[in-house]
């Protein structure tokens, strides 16, 4: 794949003045790592309550990483989309973090398809920010999103740094998983996320298998591609007392329980976990006077059209006894939730990776999950949990009765999935991203290195 033509362009022209940060990443031959980046999250804020609307797992991911990468002495500043008038045009996150709010089109009233037309306006407001400094204030740009994509391509040509983008998720890759009724992802997005796998230096990549769908769906190179796992912070989602989160949270003590967390949408189909509930009652209605299943999160994308259809499908199939539907919660309060569950359930169609599979195996909670994506990464199948081919509902209520009827199976595979999920430390990510950005530095510094002496 050829360079970009204007991306060449841009990067001749800053090679004949090129900064002195710039240059110092030559001296001694080491890759330095970049003292300030630009994180652009453009359609949903890390200030925003995970669970709800558009906030989710690439939240919790932004927020991590940007504290992480801060305690490596790597300043972030997050720009997001403002949607309140009464957002502050700045807020510090943490220390070294700084969260910007863009004005881009009305606060209220758009969802995340209306976006692109608010892009340009947005870039505006991103350049405008950098404007306000001096040159090289910004060392690379860290996009999440195809969104933000397309909004760090330009930044990253106009100040002359690295682009280094994360995905998250892939239209190619969630249009050939479906659910039943959802709407596919448009062509626009296919194109735009096209145009920022060409435009990005580097392509972090949750896992191998996403790795090779961005080679095999959007022809990346070798040489962009990084794999880089997410993390979870293991100071909030730790194993504790199952009896007392249960009391705290007012479940029975005795119950087996099966936990749904995240975004209510047909992409991460709590639907075929009621449905497999209603198969497992049927078979063993012993089962229906001690089983809860906590449904813990709100509607998100495409489930906000029909935001009451789950509560409907457990009135049609007979379990509104046995399922207890919960909003969105903090991340202290899911970490009892976890605690408390039997295990947690995550039969989705698509997952770039399923933090919160991580979340609760840190938790000491089991998971069953569907054999998809990097799901098979963060739960390890016959041992801290299992993973399940399919979305039949005779097929996972098999899976699911193990967890209801064997609490012994529940507390040995629980503390296989703590030791597991140990290994996912945000620090080692955050390090591991240093690292991709230290590369895609060293890499420009060359080039630039390069035009200098073509140029004498």
């Amino acid at each position: 794949m050829t360079q970009h033509p204007v991306r060449k362009a841009r990067r001749a022209q800053y090679a004949l003045t090129p900064t002195r940060a710039r240059l110092q990443s030559l001296v001694g031959g080491r890759p330095r790592r970049p003292r300030r980046i630009a994180m652009l999250s453009v359609h949903t804020s890390p200030l925003h309550q995970p669970g709800t609307g558009d906030a989710g797992g690439m939240n919790v991911y932004i927020v991590e990483l940007a504290k992480r990468l801060a305690e490596l002495d790597i300043e972030v500043e997050i720009f997001t989309r403002a949607i309140r008038s009464e957002d502050a045009p700045l807020v510090q996150l943490a220390p070294g973090v700084l969260v910007r709010h863009v004005t881009a089109g009305p606060y209220e009233g758009l969802v995340k398809e209306d976006l692109p037309a608010q892009l340009c306006a947005f870039t505006h407001g991103v350049l405008r920010a950098e404007a306000g400094h001096r040159p090289g204030h910004y060392d690379l740009v860290h996009s999440h999103y195809w969104l933000s994509g397309q909004v760090g391509w330009l930044a990253a040509e106009r100040w002359g740094v690295p682009l280094v983008h994360t995905m998250h998720t892939m239209a190619k890759v969630k249009n050939a998983a479906l659910a039943e009724g959802d709407t596919p992802e448009p062509t626009a997005r296919v194109i735009g996320e096209t145009q920022v796998v060409e435009a990005a230096d580097r392509l972090i990549a949750n896992t191998a298998e996403e790795a090779g769908e961005l080679s095999y769906h959007y022809s990346a190179r070798e040489d962009q591609l990084a794999v880089v796992h997410p993390g979870v912070n293991l100071d909030i989602f730790r194993p504790g007392d199952r009896a007392a989160a249960r009391a705290r949270l007012g479940l029975p003590q005795d119950a087996p329980v099966l936990l749904f967390a995240g975004r209510i949408q047909p992409l991460k189909a709590p639907d075929v976990l009621l449905r497999a509930v209603a198969v497992l009652l049927e078979r063993e209605p012993g089962l229906r006077e001690r089983l809860v299943v906590p449904v813990v999160g709100g509607p998100s994308g495409t489930g906000l059209a029909k935001p009451e259809s789950l509560h409907k499908l457990a009135a049609q199939l007979g379990i509104t006894d046995v399922v207890r539907f919960h909003p969105p919660v903090g991340q202290a309060e899911l970490a009892e939730w976890y605690r408390a569950a039997s295990a947690l359930v995550m039969p989705s169609y698509s997952e770039s990776f399923g933090l919160v599979a991580l979340e609760a195996q840190a938790c000491g909670t089991p998971v069953v999950a569907a054999a998809v994506g990097g799901l098979p990464v963060a739960v390890q199948g016959g041992r801290t949990g299992t993973l399940v081919q399919g979305h039949d509902p005779d097929t996972w209520a098999d899976a699911l009765h193990q967890y209801a009827t064997r609490p012994e199976l529940v507390g040995q595979q629980g503390a296989a999935a703590a030791r597991h999920a140990a290994g996912f430390g945000w620090s080692t990510a955050a390090a591991a991203t240093a690292d991709v950005y230290a590369g895609a530095l060293a890499r420009q510094a060359g080039r630039l290195a390069r035009s200098r002496l073509r140029i004498s």
